[in-house]
């Protein structure tokens, strides 16, 4: 007889490729659930189940369900690869976690052929050992046609890859120049040295700075972000189109932009020697880097120079004489802003501030096929860490002055880590010799960057900058400010890219509303800001998943013609089926268990060791391998590798 007291709740089910799979509770501050392979009941990714609780958290372990009921399934349309067998055929889902492939009737196929990439809407579910039915309703294209794969995963992801008609005629209709009625309400900061500094390909841009040293010998920082909220009104149609986007996404050769072209790469990128609208922050720095004063207003700015990281760098190295030579009157320009950077990181150092020097990949890609041709580190620059350095200042600022005039608000807020998380971290530092002191009255991020100061240069640093990653919360928006771990700061918010993400737009369109405010509005946008910091958050989790498995679908398709090819490697991670190698190029894959030697390995959880059950051969994150490519699948998104 079954117990009606057993505690049931709702949640989104994830599954796993393995089997098994964990539910989401609807009710915030819950953890997920786990569920094995046997206690799924039919359940698919993404579908909305109810779940009984069958044994509570011990030891570590997550509280263990069992589904009892499907309430409404996730997805009704799916991408993947379609297979004609004559008379029936099937798609294999992208999404690996699906579990089961679709069978599709003849009279279903529509207009696909074998190995097209196909949209399929799903018809029967499976169930009783029945595969799902499904019909297909969009043909993307062959899978090895150029531009096909990034289009699969926009697909698959559901993302606006189009602006509808009246959107687009919107953000037309403010022409090319800026409307000169405004002027007489703005600072005219036209004769002014004013830079972007930006990678090589960017488009839209939407920071300038510009520096001067005060008469009382402080610093004086001016940061001009586009004034994107004077053409891009509250509830107009543009507006609702950024909303539901959220964030552009950058899928290495293509962005889906959060606004269109028109705009986005027009009147509100702040091109050189165009006539631009922002909104400035005159920051005001002493010379231990404190900020003493700062000032919010409304400008008109001329861009002097669009400078990129790399040439800004060869000025500070005086490594180019050509470069040099070409922005000479501005050199004086530069070397201030690295002085002013400079101060501000140590300052940032001072507070805690964890500088995880983590390298991102540099995908190259074939201009015409779009074939992935090379993959390997993007290397960071000082010039790079002078524009960080600014546009954490200008946030910080934003931030700390709406938090005090206690007016709505959208903060960008990362919490500290929970104390079991960093007790399963030290489990693994002990082994290195490195410790974060931390209890739970007292979690400081200066006990993480001091750590992070004492691995740099040692073979293990990005081993432990990785697992110190792992460690912490992931940062997401909120209508309260909750402070920021990571940066160690007690205020921040997004302020500085209006173009790109919705939060730093609704910032700006607040900053507006407060310099005209009155208790009715104050109230609406108390209410809009819970909304849209809620919204916001789900897309950028969205975004960074499909910028993820891009990057990861091309790193695959990079080494499916170095199948038998040696490389060195480290290990980054250990799990129960074998682990995970990452090589210098920063192409991950898995070694299995039967692809490590004629040997059992015992998987040690707790000090996350792999044990080689007759010689005693261990493997520990950081441990330096060699690997041979045995399998690249840009399908799959996956790279998997024996020990040499």
């Amino acid at each position: 007889m079954e117990d009606k007291n057993k505690e049931s709740l709702i949640g989104a089910f994830s599954a796993n490729e393995r089997g098994f799979g964990f539910v989401r509770p609807e009710e915030e501050g819950l953890e997920d659930i786990y569920i094995s392979k046997d206690n799924i009941n039919g359940a698919l990714n993404e579908d909305v189940v109810e779940v009984e609780i069958i044994s509570g958290k011990e030891d570590n372990k997550r509280e263990e369900g069992k589904i009892v009921r499907i309430v409404r399934r996730g997805k009704p349309t799916l991408v993947g690869t379609f297979k004609n067998n004559k008379n029936f055929g099937f798609v294999i889902p992208d999404d690996k976690k699906f579990g089961t492939d679709i069978f599709i009737s003849k009279k279903n196929f529509g207009k696909a052929r074998d190995n097209h990439k196909v949209v399929v809407k799903i018809l029967k579910y499976p169930e009783k050992g029945k595969k799902a039915e499904g019909e297909i309703i969009e043909v993307i294209g062959n899978i090895n046609q150029a531009g096909v794969d990034m289009m699969s995963l926009i697909k698959e992801y559901d993302l606006p890859s189009r602006f509808p008609e009246d959107v687009i005629a919107e953000a037309k209709s403010f022409g090319d120049k800026i409307d000169l009625s405004d002027l007489k309400n703005r600072y005219d900061l036209r004769d002014k040295n004013i830079f972007t500094i930006d990678g090589e390909d960017a488009k839209d841009l939407d920071d300038a700075i510009m520096v001067e040293r005060a008469k009382n010998g402080h610093y004086l920082l001016d940061v001009h972000i586009a004034d994107v909220s004077y053409y891009v009104k509250d509830r107009s149609k543009l507006d609702r189109e950024a909303r539901i986007r959220g964030t552009s996404v950058y899928m290495l050769g293509r962005v889906i932009p959060m606004i269109p072209r028109e705009l986005s790469n027009g009147l509100c990128s702040l091109n050189a020697g165009e006539d631009r609208y922002t909104l400035s922050v005159l920051i005001e720095i002493d010379e231990k880097g404190n900020v003493v004063a700062s000032d919010l207003y409304d400008a008109v700015i001329r861009v002097t120079e669009r400078m990129n990281y790399n040439d800004v760098q060869k000025i500070l190295d005086g490594s180019d004489e050509k470069v040099l030579k070409r922005y000479e009157k501005y050199i004086d320009d530069f070397k201030l802003m690295a002085e002013i950077a400079t101060l501000l990181k140590n300052k940032r150092k001072e507070k805690g501030y964890l500088n995880l020097d983590l390298p991102e990949s540099k995908i190259e890609l074939d201009p015409i096929t779009g074939k992935c041709i090379n993959v390997g580190k993007y290397e960071l620059k000082f010039s790079n860490e002078i524009i960080e350095q600014f546009m954490l200042t200008a946030n910080e600022v934003i931030a700390e002055r709406f938090y005090w005039l206690e007016f709505p608000f959208i903060y960008r807020v990362h919490e500290a880590p929970d104390i079991e998380k960093i007790n399963e971290l030290n489990r693994f530092l002990y082994n290195l010799g490195y410790k974060i002191h931390a209890n739970k009255d007292n979690i400081h991020p200066s006990s993480f960057s001091k750590v992070l100061e004492e691995v740099k240069g040692k073979p293990e640093e990005k081993v432990v900058s990785n697992l110190i990653l792992r460690t912490l919360k992931v940062a997401r928006y909120e209508s309260e400010n909750k402070g920021h771990f990571g940066i160690a700061s007690k205020y921040y918010c997004h302020f500085t890219s209006p173009i790109r993400r919705y939060p730093d737009l609704f910032v700006h369109r607040i900053i507006k509303e407060y310099w005209k405010s009155s208790e009715k509005t104050k109230e609406r946008f108390r209410e809009k800001a819970e909304k849209y910091a809620r919204v916001s958050s789900e897309r950028e989790k969205i975004a960074e998943k499909v910028e993820r498995e891009a990057i990861d679908l091309k790193k695959a398709e990079f080494m499916e013609d170095k199948i038998g090819m040696e490389y060195e490697g480290i290990v980054s991670s250990v799990t129960q089926f074998g682990m995970f190698v990452e090589l210098d190029n920063t192409v991950e894959g898995l070694v299995r268990f039967e692809n490590m030697g004629d040997e059992y390995f015992i998987y040690d959880e707790q000090n996350k060791k792999l044990i080689g059950e007759r010689t005693n051969r261990t493997f520990c994150i950081g441990d330096k391998v060699k690997v041979v490519v045995i399998e690249a699948s840009k399908e799959l998104r996956k790279v998997s590798f024996a020990l040499v």
